[in-house]
């Protein structure tokens, strides 16, 4: 009995020790990943906009429930958000064309309303990587414009540069639908295309312009053969904004193999998103299928309607107003229930996220990945569910064994220098 109680003792002894070995291991971990992420600029690609959020009594020097604000960025340590002047695709006529404008402009003047007059001391319109390095040394945080989807550029090219002047420093060609620049990805679902799955000529001129200006061009959403023509036209570097790795998650969105290499042997890089469904189909499936229940049972209880996109474009301004007042209201009541939910279907997660950056960095090399989030876009996962969560992700890098000098190049640096190279092509053409 005393010779089972002593090896009762020594096992607890020895358990003891290793459990607090691992306590310091873990602690000088998240030391070093907090030393990182202070050290480096964290770049997120790809940010949606809300216009109602940019309003003097509205706008992101509040802690607003959206994804991305000032607040958020300071506690999450982002450092630069590029804010997306984003149009939903719609008819290829006039009319469509007019509309999509007012559209992308209203977004510009949104972005532009933040950085001049709302919180000017604490946010900064940046434009090149210069300014970029030049506004983080300041200890304020830096904006930059994305354009998805192009077709609010309609069919003059010369709103290309317009919206190059307004802060436009990416631009992709097409998003859900084939637009006049480009077929979508999307085409892959029924195979029927606008340009035998490539460009238009329109599109091919865009990308000429594109490369005059110093603009980056985005191929997230086009479809693989637009890919592969904008690859040959271009005589700068590309990058793909908010997209994963197809050989991971088979989403027609993400991209595979052949079209990465090509993306490494352009100079480009792509930035992984965090998007649930890009990253892990089926187990993002289920948990949204959760999600859905517990949503639709509370918009019961509380008489609320939920609308899909479609029936959300239609509303008027102030209508989707009221209407995103009660589904943040909704939100709220959800939280408790979606944290019991996870405890049995669990959501797509930072460690999902980072295993797409390993596959890519592992097949086309460190300088050629980056990050993104896609927020208050669909984006979104457990550990990175908005920008007061980004530290999340370095310490997930450093718990995988990448370097400081390795995790400055993910978080912003390879994006920085495709930068410089797109604007260097401009400044020789």
């Amino acid at each position: 009995m005393k010779r089972d109680n002593y090896l009762l003792f020594v096992i607890l002894f020895i358990s003891n020790i290793i459990f607090s070995q691992n306590q310091i291991t873990d602690q000088a971990m998240y030391n070093k990943a907090k030393s990182i992420h202070n050290s480096v600029i964290t770049i997120d690609t790809h940010v949606d906009i809300n216009t109602n959020n940019f309003t003097s009594s509205k706008n992101y020097t509040q802690n607003l429930i959206n994804q991305v604000n000032i607040p958020k960025m300071k506690k999450g340590g982002l450092d630069v958000a590029w804010f997306i002047v984003y149009t939903g695709q719609d008819s290829l006529n006039k009319v469509g064309y007019e509309n999509a404008y007012k559209n992308a402009i209203s977004k510009f003047e949104a972005i532009h309303r933040l950085v001049e007059d709302y919180a000017p001391t604490q946010i900064e319109l940046a434009l090149t990587s210069q300014d970029v390095k030049r506004i983080y040394a300041s200890g304020k945080k830096a904006a930059m414009i994305g354009v998805e989807n192009a077709y609010p550029i309609g069919l003059d090219l010369n709103n290309i540069e317009a919206f190059y002047n307004l802060g436009a420093r990416y631009i992709s060609l097409s998003h859900q639908g084939h637009s006049q620049f480009s077929d979508s990805n999307t085409g892959e679902k029924d195979n029927i295309w606008l340009y035998d799955n490539g460009l238009s000529q329109l599109g091919k001129e865009a990308v000429i312009e594109m490369n005059r200006l110093g603009i980056m061009i985005d191929v997230s959403h086009p479809s693989k053969g637009a890919f592969i023509e904008m690859i040959k036209l271009s005589k700068a570097p590309i990058i793909a904004s908010h997209s994963s790795a197809r050989a991971l998650c088979n989403h027609s969105r993400n991209l595979d193999d052949e079209q990465l290499l090509l993306l490494k042997e352009n100079g480009g890089v792509v930035q992984t998103v965090a998007y649930g469904g890009y990253l892990n189909i089926a187990k993002n499936e289920t948990y949204v299928k959760a999600k859905k229940d517990i949503f639709s049972s509370l918009a019961k209880e509380n008489s609320f309607v939920i609308l899909d996109w479609k029936d959300k474009k239609k509303l008027s301004i102030d209508d989707l107003d009221i209407y995103n007042k009660g589904f943040d209201d909704l939100k709220l009541k959800a939280k408790p229930l979606l944290i019991e939910a996870e405890k049995t279907h669990p959501p797509v997660n930072v460690s999902d996220f980072v295993d797409h950056i390993d596959y890519m960095v592992k097949l086309i090399g460190i300088d050629h990945v980056g990050i993104s989030s896609d927020f208050d876009g669909g984006g979104g996962i457990e550990g990175w569910n908005d920008a007061s969560e980004t530290f999340n992700v370095t310490y997930e890098l450093v718990k995988r064994g990448y370097s400081k000098k390795q995790i400055a190049k993910l978080w912003g640096l390879n994006l920085l220098r495709v930068l410089d190279k797109v604007q260097k092509v401009a400044k020789n053409n």
